[in-house]
């Protein structure tokens, strides 16, 4: 018999040892605490085109699901040995997609948004296009805005309004402009430190100083007055609060719930040659959101996370960040919501893992309004064109069904209707030209 053969002869016995997942699908999930060490009942399709993937990720809350289907084997439980690395920077990522695996790089993995679409275009790659295709959304909220204790007088809040005239009163004072600081320049963190300013009256590319500042770098630059804001993924607010270094001015959950953040994407000549592995990709991580989404394994995901191999982060911040436990503004007033924390799976604006079109054609419109890509997003066609070519839909839903989701749980259109912001604005899918209308800072 061969050693397929008697793999899947053993695939529906009880008790499946982790020695014959290391034989047939790679090596077992690492112990991350509780169970995690226990793989999922297999059932792999010997029909896989591949069975090996490698994607990256940076250590914040939207990369979770990733590591905790590798690490509790719902990726395996599928057929697919995940490669998953961490990567230095968002810069490092792009270069490594760009490489592919065959180069030594990436076939994909988490990215902030317009990422994916913008390699697609070249606008990120020195015009060398890369494309690829958005596959489910990671993660909804758990990103914040923190603000040093130097501006702690200010109180600054979700609503920039209420700071009245600190940010022009503070380049008066301090002889430069009010500094708030990014990962990765264009993207989501940009994004959100943009409409949280602009909403207020505050002109991101006149009234203060944008930089672009590795998460790494922030709890130095908050201590020697480098920045005085900084725009990322949880951890790293929390861990500014914890380590006393700032404190958080704003959730993103506040700015709008149940947000689109950081989306699977992956190469689209990996995904075009490999279309059962990408179901199968896309069912462990179906799988992942579902499981970690339940507020008694959130423990499980921090304790999971925190090792040296994943995030190297303390438990506890960790842990406090993924049940929506936030000391907010200067007063450090508590919140214990899970509903404003990271959200993987339900909300109750429907499935998160979903990938709307309505939802990644935001970003592009956010880049529009920026004028962050000119030549390759200079028009409202054009991003509808980008995002209907990158976003597949599609294969979700291929992935939901052989899971035997309900109907409930398995989106048939490509919008998620009207969304609100905290400042009034509306965005309509329906008619993006509109939306833009509506914004009164723009370039």
């Amino acid at each position: 018999m061969t050693r397929r053969r008697r793999f899947l002869a053993l695939m529906g016995s009880a008790v499946l040892g982790s020695s014959l997942l290391a034989g047939c699908l790679g090596n077992p999930p690492e112990p991350g605490g509780g169970t995690a060490g226990k793989p999922a009942a297999v059932i792999a399709d010997a029909n896989l085109e591949t069975n090996t993937i490698s994607l990256g990720f940076i250590p914040i809350l939207e990369a979770a699901p990733l590591v905790v289907a590798v690490e509790k084997g719902f990726f395996a439980k599928h057929g697919l040995d995940v490669k998953l690395t961490k990567q230095a920077s968002w810069p490092s990522a792009r270069d490594n997609v760009v490489l592919g695996s065959a180069g030594g790089g990436i076939d994909g993995g988490q990215w902030q948004m317009p990422m994916p679409q913008m390699i697609s275009e070249g606008a990120l790659t020195n015009g060398r296009k890369v494309p690829m295709y958005v596959l489910a959304m990671l993660m909804s909220q758990g990103n914040g805005i923190a603000a040093a204790n130097s501006v702690k007088d200010a109180n600054l809040t979700y609503d920039v309004k209420a700071a009245g005239t600190f940010f022009r009163d503070f380049a008066k004072k301090e002889g430069r402009k009010f500094r708030a600081s990014y990962t990765f320049p264009k993207a989501n963190q940009d994004l959100w430190i943009r409409y949280w300013l602009a909403a207020g009256g505050i002109n991101p590319d006149t009234d203060v100083e944008l930089l672009t500042v590795p998460a790494t770098e922030t709890l130095q630059g908050m201590t020697n007055g480098s920045m005085e804001a900084f725009s990322t993924g949880d951890p790293w607010p929390s861990r500014i609060v914890a380590d006393n270094k700032g404190y958080l001015a704003a959730t993103t959950a506040e700015i709008w719930k149940a947000h689109p953040e950081e989306y699977l994407a992956v190469r689209a000549d990996w995904v075009d040659k490999h279309p059962k592995a990408t179901v199968a990709l896309l069912k462990g991580l179906i799988e992942a959101q579902q499981w970690m989404d339940k507020a008694e394994n959130r423990s499980e995901v921090a304790r999971i996370l925190s090792s040296r191999k994943w995030y190297n982060i303390p438990v506890p911040i960790l842990e406090a960040a993924l049940k929506g436990q936030y000391k907010l503004g200067a007063d450090m007033k508590t919140q214990n919501d899970p509903a404003m924390g990271p959200l993987y799976w339900a909300s109750d604006r429907g499935v998160i893992s979903y990938p709307y079109k309505s939802l990644t054609l935001w970003f592009l419109l956010e880049s529009l309004r920026w004028k962050f890509y000119p030549g390759a997003v200079d028009s409202i066609e054009q991003a509808k064109a980008i995002n209907d070519k990158v976003t597949r839909e599609d294969l979700w839903r291929q992935a939901a069904t052989e899971l035997g989701l309900p109907a409930a749980e398995i989106p048939t259109g490509s919008s998620r209707g009207k969304e609100t912001f905290f400042d009034g604005i509306t965005y309509d899918p329906e008619n993006p030209q509109a939306y833009l209308d509506s914004l009164k800072i723009k370039k």
